[in-house]
């Protein structure tokens, strides 16, 4: 049985705060940030401009049209806050169809369970009553389309509707529904020889959740901006031989929304710009509005590396590592990952280790994703 304080704050840390620093930059649903798949969190969340699989939709849907196979198909699940409940998760399912050598569309599914609480009251007697039961959640639901603009360069967009209700009696809460977009490029190189090895190397971007501002409290003009996020990725395969090839990426992220500015005592502002502006100002704002310029600015950028050894193209082992400004949300960890695949069928692992003094909502948790490989084999991967 849940305590409803906890649960409150819970609530209010995990959907509304990014980080616990008083420099970070906050925004509502941050669960759309969330990697969902054990493969991308085994290189340490990297993913823009990895090779494509079933969850190419959170990372860049530009990469569906270079899939190797017509239909890929997955589910993923990450237990959330395992140290403090067993009832927090995300899951995600995402279906994705190369229809033709040129063109892929795409869908998934991301819900976000805060859990089950018990709410009750006390009576007359100081006994507690049972007042019913709530689940908080947060669902997002999106369809892609990619297309191949050249044999090695690709352009995706894709349309998400989104929803939040993390409303119980008392807190005044409202569920929100809007919606979002995201625009996204991906270029393969062919595989080419450099003397010992084979390689290829892949960029990638995607900006992701372009959207208006939302509120939980309509009518009162307190509206908060959604995860808007510019991602920048490259990476290069090692191909060794037939069987054995090690790919590193790198990858870098910004959330394209307005810096709060330091205010005084009156709430004037001291240092920095107006961050209560729309939400097509704020992503442009976000380049350059940091109180502290252009030192401040930089820190807003994450940054992770990832790599995979694959044999035979049946086993990998990855390893990674993200690293935020402690000054941004201090989000610093290793992770390591494993999975194997059959002609159809993937499964992927992965495991955080926190390198950081401020406590990670995944560290301690197994998170797992499985998909399936299915149709007609492209061979211009």
């Amino acid at each position: 049985m849940k305590k409803l304080g906890i649960c409150i704050a819970l609530c209010a840390f995990i959907s509304v705060k990014l980080a616990a620093q008083e420099s970070s930059i906050t925004t509502a649903t941050p669960f759309l940030l969330i990697v969902p798949d054990a493969r991308a969190a085994g290189m340490g969340d990297v993913g823009v401009a990895t090779s494509a699989d079933a969850f190419s939709l959170f990372h860049n849907p530009a990469k569906m049209t270079f899939s190797n196979r017509q239909v890929k198909a997955g589910i993923a699940y990450s237990p959330w806050l395992r140290n403090l409940t067993d009832d927090i998760f995300a899951g995600t399912g995402s279906y994705i169809n190369r229809f033709s050598d040129r063109a892929a569309w795409g869908a998934s599914v991301k819900y976000f369970s805060l859990g089950q609480i018990d709410l009750t009251d006390i009576d007359a007697r100081g006994f507690p009553v049972s007042n019913g039961i709530i689940k908080p959640n947060e669902l997002a639901l999106t369809g892609a389309y990619s297309l191949k603009l050249s044999e090695t360069f690709s352009m995706g967009v894709s349309l998400k509707y989104i929803h939040s209700d993390l409303g119980f009696p008392g807190n005044g809460l409202e569920p929100i529904n809007s919606f979002a977009v995201d625009i996204s490029g991906y270029y393969q190189s062919f595989e080419e020889n450099y003397g010992d090895f084979n390689g290829r190397y892949r960029l990638g971007f995607n900006i992701a959740n372009i959207g208006p501002k939302v509120s939980y409290s309509p009518g009162t003009g307190n509206e908060n901006f959604i995860p808007t996020n510019l991602k920048l990725g490259g990476g290069f395969d090692f191909i060794l031989d037939d069987y054995n090839t090690i790919s590193t990426n790198v990858e870098f992220t910004k959330l394209l929304v307005p810096t709060p500015p330091i205010r005084d005592t009156d709430g004037n502002i001291v240092e920095g710009e107006d961050d209560n502006v729309g939400w097509v100002s704020g992503i442009f704002q976000s380049f350059g509005d940091a109180p502290g310029g252009f030192s401040e600015e930089i820190q807003e950028f994450t940054y992770a590396f990832g790599a995979e050894y694959l044999y035979n193209n049946a086993f990998a082992l990855r390893g990674g590592y993200f690293h935020e400004s402690q000054d941004k949300g201090n989000r610093q960890y290793f992770t390591l990952g494993g999975g194997f695949k059959t002609n159809a069928l993937n499964v992927d692992l992965s495991y955080l280790i926190n390198s950081s003094d401020v406590n990670n909502p995944l560290e301690n948790s197994l998170r797992f994703s499985l998909s399936f490989d299915l149709g007609e084999v492209f061979d211009d991967y």
